[in-house]
């Protein structure tokens, strides 16, 4: 058997390829957007992408098994579990659980495993040559190392009301039944640490399901059904913005997006002209140097694993933007994006100072004039971070505005008082300082030590 674990960082999103050696067929398991790393695995491997398939309809990528798909000529295996209004409304072979798809040698059993999505189903694997018991189950987002899938992104996210509780139930059942598996099998998941589809995924890449039977939360609940149902909903982080665009595209006809895009390079008249016409600029250097001088009005968005998550709470599907970026970032940075469906790029500049456009700078503090603005009737400050972060731990006095709602609270942001932001360690305060300056709030501040230089410090925290 042929397997290998594809792992996308910026998401923490896994997939994968199994093949049978001897027939040279595989099955891709939850593909990415950009698929060219399947075409390239099956070929450096000898083998043929027979099978596609997916977990659920995904509400935080857009899947590329679609893609794969119509490049491979591969059949699409996808769930018609869930009941009418969790079908996915173009050609597929359905499934149920108990079907079983024959990849060669391999078997992949369909296990119904509602809850996160009542669609939701696993792949329980069996590698026949080397044993007729099942060894390896796909959980999608359903089992995560240390975690589970939460059943409250339909209804934040989605906005499908009434959803989580009956959810949180669903997911309970699926969990007694997965506690009834061998403890040998291992367990690979759809996310890890730093998805937003959990609130304690760990960080390694699989585990077994005797070791989550032990070590998983979720475990805990034998016969306390309610307690469960609580403590699944309870904590969980801000689904951000774009979720509800993806379990809409992954689930109807789209237009297909078969390799790469290459954006260009705007000459200085089309910036020019695109920018004086409102077109949304998307700064993607560090914050430190975006600090120095940047353009009015543009978004500072860091190119790093965050970028295409921060984009996707910050820019409408519908809206065509552009970006500052060096010409070596370009190819990383689309990929970024074409993963959550944000393909409006109308092109990029790498240099701000040659666009002629008069560049303004970041008003960044330290932490001894942090301190002088504290507890001052004049000045508000606001903590950006998630709420979870917040109740764990803030400076007394500060209000807690989340920065991906940042751009629709706007009337909670005192417009005749001196603002300061802080977050963490001041990534996502240079995001909220760029929504509030390209909303006409003059007077901000960013403290950029954040929560981490005020704690190293040793100073209090309520």
């Amino acid at each position: 058997m042929f397997f290998e674990h594809v792992y996308d960082k910026t998401l923490a999103q896994a997939s994968y390829v199994i093949g049978c050696q001897e027939t040279g067929e595989a099955v891709v398991i939850d593909a990415q957007r950009d698929v060219d790393v399947y075409l390239r695995i099956a070929q450096e491997n000898n083998l043929r992408i027979t099978h596609i398939t997916e977990t659920h309809i995904h509400a935080d990528f857009l899947c590329g098994s679609r893609e794969l798909a119509a490049i491979t000529g591969a059949k699409l295996y996808l769930s018609d579990e869930g009941g009418d209004d969790w079908q996915y409304q173009f050609p597929h072979t359905g499934l149920k659980h108990g079907d079983k798809i024959k990849v060669g040698n391999l078997t992949l059993e369909v296990l119904h495993t509602p809850g996160h999505t009542p669609e939701s189903i696993s792949f329980l694997l069996t590698d026949h040559p080397a044993t007729d018991a099942p060894t390896m189950i796909f959980t999608g987002d359903f089992v995560f190392v240390g975690d589970i899938g939460r059943p409250d992104l339909l209804e934040k996210a989605a906005g499908i009301t009434g959803t989580q509780e009956k959810g949180a139930k669903q997911l309970y059942k699926s969990l007694q039944a997965f506690a009834e598996l061998p403890p040998y099998i291992q367990v690979w998941p759809g996310h890890g640490a730093g998805s937003a589809c959990g609130k304690a995924i760990g960080a390694v890449p699989s585990s077994t399901v005797g070791y989550e039977k032990i070590r998983n939360w979720a475990f805990r609940y034998e016969d306390d059904e309610q307690g469960f149902v609580n403590d699944v909903l309870a904590g969980q982080p801000e689904p951000p913005k774009y979720f509800a665009m993806m379990k809409h595209l992954n689930k109807v006809k789209r237009p297909l997006l078969l390799e790469v895009p290459k954006y260009p390079e705007l000459t200085i008249e089309e910036f020019r002209a695109a920018y004086h016409n409102g077109v949304k600029v998307i700064d993607t250097r560090d914050k430190a140097v975006f600090a120095g001088g940047y353009i009015p009005g543009s978004l500072n968005i860091q190119g790093n694993n965050s970028f295409s998550t921060w984009v996707g709470w910050l820019v409408d599907y519908d809206e065509q933007f552009m970006l500052v970026a060096d010409d070596s970032q370009m190819e990383d940075l689309t990929r970024k994006l074409m993963r959550v469906g944000l393909d409006n790029v109308l092109g990029y500049v790498s240099d701000v100072v040659a666009t002629g456009i008069e560049l303004e700078s970041v008003d960044v503090i330290g932490i001894e004039e942090f301190k002088g603005l504290l507890g001052r009737d004049d000045v508000q400050v606001l903590d950006v971070r998630g709420e979870s972060e917040y109740k764990a731990g803030h400076i007394e006095g500060a209000e807690h505005l989340f920065v991906g709602t940042l751009q629709d609270q706007l009337e909670r942001v005192d417009r005749d008082k001196q603002v300061v932001i802080h977050c963490q360690g001041g990534d996502r305060a240079s995001v909220a300082y760029s929504i509030l300056k390209r909303n006409g709030i003059r007077r901000v501040k960013t403290f950029s030590g954040g929560m981490k230089e005020w704690k190293e410090n040793g100073n209090p925290v309520v």
